[in-house]
């Protein structure tokens, strides 16, 4: 039993941001949303929340965002776990053992995600993270042990700087110690992990116009044809890279019976 946080509350600065009009978990990738790829890819957790602004909502997955925005991954992450518990008590069942955390910029992160699970269950660890071709750890493609993820955001909430609760660096200013502006890298850095090598591209994020062409490429090529599941606009603002920024709208899926 496991539960998902997809984190989309990003400002998407590589890609221009919204002072160029893109929204990046709107940039549409093979026919589709670069959110709706994160979605697709926990498709199968019991509980799935979305850390965007509300003009990202999707319908039946429910939405959070940190306060105030743009607060960085660490503090989406604390606001995915609130509302995660907030729902656990509404539903009255218990907790979920494993929480998979993923940025929403990753589109074959699917390919991952069951191996990911299934190596944070192990009972010597206390969570799982997918490492790249270079051997870079990619913590935001990652399944955590719930109770280990809770005790690192207390950890950084407090200020704690004693080397057995965080990796503490004395250099850092005062707000780094906490959630807010905080790294993933602090957050997890006294966690034991395993590392899940990566199975072929999975961990290719779409973080600059390039690896987007790339990625669009590469997955319309395998992807089989989503017709009625969405729709994509372009617009004619170029972005610096000479491509084009592209809108997505969700429509309901087509039914074959």
């Amino acid at each position: 039993m496991w539960d998902a946080i997809v984190l989309a509350g990003g400002a998407g600065r590589r890609l221009g941001g919204p002072e160029a009009g893109v929204v990046k978990p709107e940039v549409v990738v093979a026919g589709r949303a670069l959110v709706d790829h994160a979605l697709a890819a926990v498709a199968q957790a019991r509980t799935r929340v979305l850390v965007a602004p509300d003009a990202l909502a999707r319908p039946d997955v429910p939405t959070t965002l940190e306060d105030p925005p743009l607060g960085g991954p660490v503090a989406g992450i604390a606001a995915g776990l609130a509302l995660l518990e907030g729902l656990e008590e509404e539903r009255e069942h218990g907790a979920a053992d494993v929480v998979v955390v993923l940025a929403c910029d990753v589109p074959r992160a699917g390919l991952v995600v069951g191996a990911l699970v299934a190596a944070a269950q192990d009972p010597g660890v206390d969570g799982a993270r997918l490492v790249d071709d270079e051997g870079h750890p990619q913590h935001l493609v990652a399944a955590y042990r719930r109770t280990a993820l809770v005790r690192a955001l207390a950890a950084l909430r407090a200020g704690a700087d004693d080397a057995d609760d965080v990796a503490a660096d004395h250099r850092a200013p005062a707000h780094d110690r906490g959630v807010r502006g905080a790294s993933v890298r602090r957050l997890v850095a006294t966690l034991r992990l395993a590392d899940v090598p990566d199975p072929g591209g999975a961990a290719a994020d779409a973080d600059t116009w390039p690896a987007i062409h790339r990625l669009d490429a590469e997955l319309a090529s395998a992807a089989p044809d989503r017709r009625g599941e969405t729709r994509t606009t372009e617009r004619a603002d170029a972005h610096p890279e000479g491509g084009t920024i592209r809108e997505a709208h969700s429509e309901p899926r087509e039914r074959h019976e």
